[in-house]
Order: C-alpha cells, then sequence, then structure tokens
C-alpha cells in the first residue's frame, strides 16, 4: 500500500527538549545531575505531566517525596522554556522536504503537557503547517499506549499502512508498527532523515 501520510514525533524528532539543558547549570557536576534526572525528576515522573496531570500537583508531590531537592524540582516548572534548545536540524529538513513535494500529508503525535504546549504552538511556527496534532496532555493518554495511535487514525480518517511514522523512541515504534505503520527511527537524526527521504522517494 503506498504512502499518502508522514507523522512525526516531535520532541527528539523536530524539537530538541532535554531537562540537562537546565539542570547541568544547577549541578554543575555531571553525576548529581545523572542521580537527580534518573531517581528524583525522573522520564516517568515528567510523563505523568504528559498525561494531563498539572505541573503544579506533580511538583508538589515529588517535592513531598524529596524535600532535599524542594527548589530543584521547582525549577521544572519556572525554568521549563529553557529546556528547549531550538529544532533539529535533521528533522526539519525532512520536514522542508516533504512540505515541499506536495506528496503526503503531514500530522504531529506528540508526547507533550497540555499546559506547555501552547508556547511551543507559538515558538515554532511550522506546526501550524500540520493537517492535524494530537497531544498526549490533551488526551490523557501517551505513546507507546495503543489508544493515542487509535486516536489519531480515527480523528483524521487514516489508514494506518498509509502512513510512515517518525519517532526516536523505540517502544513507540513498536507500538507504530502494531497497528500496520511503516516506521522509521530518529535515534539517529542523520541515519533517520536519509531513510526518510529515500523510503518516501524524496531529494535531499
Amino acid at each position: 500500500m503506498a504512502i499518502r501520510n508522514v507523522i512525526f514525533d516531535l520532541g527528539g524528532v523536530l524539537i530538541d527538549w532535554n531537562p540537562r539543558y537546565v539542570y547541568k547549570s544547577v549541578f554543575n557536576d555531571e553525576e548529581k545531575l545523572d542521580y537527580f534526572l534518573n531517581n528524583v525528576c525522573t522520564g516517568e515522573w515528567n510523563s505523568q505531566m504528559d498525561r494531563g496531570r498539572t505541573f503544579d500537583e506533580c511538583i508538589k508531590e515529588l517535592q513531598a517525596q524529596h524535600p532535599e531537592f524542594k527548589d530543584e524540582i521547582a525549577l521544572w516548572k519556572t525554568r521549563w522554556t529553557e529546556m528547549l534548545a531550538g529544532t533539529i536540524t535533521q528533522g526539519i529538513e525532512l520536514f522542508n522536504a516533504v512540505k515541499k513535494s506536495g506528496k503526503y500529508t503531514m500530522y504531529a503525535l506528540t508526547n507533550w503537557s497540555a499546559e506547555t504546549f501552547p508556547y511551543a504552538y507559538k515558538h515554532f511556527p511550522f506546526l501550524n503547517d500540520f493537517e492535524g496534532i494530537v497531544v498526549s496532555g490533551e488526551e490523557k493518554m501517551t505513546k507507546p499506549d495503543k489508544g493515542i495511535f487509535l486516536t489519531l487514525f480515527e480523528r483524521y480518517h487514516l489508514t494506518p499502512e498509509e502512513c510512515l511514522y517518525i519517532d526516536d523512541n523505540e517502544k513507540n515504534l513498536e507500538t507504530g508498527r502494531s497497528r500496520g505503520m511503516v516506521t522509521i527511527s530518529f535515534a539517529d537524526p542523520e541515519e533517520g532523515y536519509k531513510k526518510a527521504l529515500k523510503r518516501l522517494n524524496l531529494k535531499n
């Protein structure tokens, strides 16, 4: 079946988001930084906000569990915008190539807090070029859950086998494949960029 739609993940594919950009100057010690992100403000904890819980609620709860890091935890909200370092070059080049070709319809499927996504939408104008965007925080479910993929298909009347899905997270890609999508990993942006261009028959 021919590919008709390209589904982009945002963070890690098009947008460079990483809490290390904030906390590397806070701790100024790689070992302490790793401990904090692996044991306190973890990816699992952050995913609660991606599922729709508020920053204030999650931060207050975590501060109670780790009072010794109360101030550092608070920065997750007050300095969140500094976790964004702009765009990922290869991802944007791929996005522009797909857009320029006019052959495919583009959508986004992202794990992102409903609280902070309006900021992203305002500061990354290319998001307006998507035909549709499914945001986990608005749907109250995250990738790799199958439900959010079904929401994408049903809302925009997409046939999974006609979709090329690009993500940097292998678990998300596994779910995409289990739903019938063609997938490309962007864990290595340069490699992912080249593979996507080839699969879509586009020139770089």
